[in-house]
């Protein structure tokens, strides 16, 4: 009714002069727009009703949700409302070839509390003399690890490591390396979840929480399930670090050695043969470990900067020559 009064007094203005017609054109264009947005708004306003509609109708649920909750933390009773529990969820059935340490704590292998594994005894040998290299030599006459890996393969055989990731076994003379107690536990390739960048990730993100125990066994297991895979130098190199983070020397010595000599173009090659040296600085072999320090220096000249700095470090701490 009031567009038909302004059309019509607009025709009235349009017989009194031109003037009067054009401000009735332009009432007519604002009317017209004051009506689409009238419209927009109505749509925005049914949309917000329909929107708080539904978060009305969510609420409701999860207050009933809520409701059942404490009535069934309350002995099981149904809900205020009357609604009948809902059916718990069935909890997911482990497997029964997975070994649980919690159900048998002092079972073996089962993970100790963190600093209960005794560190590696020093390295020293009788008289106060510095221990032989092997195959007989004393500090100061292998000019590089090279020659020492040699060396060891001629030696008489000895424990062999608990992986063999390329099918070699790597040793290092009791004589040199005091052996560590033995201990057999449940083997953990059973528990491989079958993909092996998952038990990689899963185990390093053990080591990333300081859960040392826990990391080297799903390394272990990696190593094992996996040992032709390309993360094996990788795997192999942070097996050795959750040994050398609990001051085990004897084996943070093994891995970082395997990864020296059966990897010796991966990335983390420099890397291994340093902690190589930092482990056997740590079993006191201060002379060998120099010359493995002189050897990253040699043979891996394009090393990061980080694990120069380090190697320079560590040889100023042990006082090389």
């Amino acid at each position: 009714m009031l567009r038909r009064l302004i059309v019509f007094f607009a025709f009235l203005t349009a017989l009194a002069g031109p003037a009067a017609a054009q401000d009735a054109a332009e009432a007519i264009v604002r009317l017209n727009r004051l009506e689409n947005q009238f419209r927009q708004m109505s749509g925005q306003m049914e949309q917000l009703q329909h929107e708080n509609q539904v978060l009305k109708e969510q609420l409701r649920k999860f207050q009933e949700d809520v409701d059942y909750r404490f009535q069934e933390g309350r002995g099981g009773k149904a809900s205020p409302g009357g609604s009948a529990p809902a059916r718990p969820a069935p909890q997911p059935q482990r497997r029964s070839d997975v070994f649980n340490p919690s159900e048998a704590p002092s079972a073996p292998g089962a993970p100790l509390p963190l600093g209960a594994t005794p560190p590696s005894a020093p390295l020293t040998a009788e008289m106060g003399q510095p221990a032989p290299l092997p195959g007989g030599q004393m500090p100061g006459q292998v000019s590089g690890i090279g020659e020492l890996i040699q060396e060891d393969d001629m030696a008489m055989d000895a424990a062999p490591l608990d992986i063999n990731p390329a099918g070699r076994t790597v040793a290092i003379p009791t004589g040199a390396i005091p052996a560590a107690p033995a201990s057999r536990g449940p083997s953990v390739a059973a528990t491989s979840v079958g993909d092996p960048r998952s038990d990689f990730e899963t185990a390093y993100g053990y080591f990333a929480q300081r859960q040392y125990e826990e990391a080297e066994m799903g390394f272990r297991r990696f190593l094992q399930s996996n040992p032709r895979d390309k993360l094996v130098p990788e795997a192999a190199y942070w097996l050795g670090e959750t040994y050398l983070q609990r001051n085990r020397y004897r084996e943070a010595a093994e891995q970082f050695l395997n990864v020296s000599t059966e990897h010796p173009s991966a990335a983390r090659a420099p890397d291994a043969l340093l902690k190589l040296g930092i482990s056997l600085n740590g079993l006191g072999a201060r002379d060998r470990a120099c010359a493995v320090f002189g050897e990253l220096d040699r043979k891996y000249p394009q090393a990061s900067p980080n694990v120069r700095q380090a190697s320079e470090r560590e040889q100023r701490r042990s006082k090389c020559s």
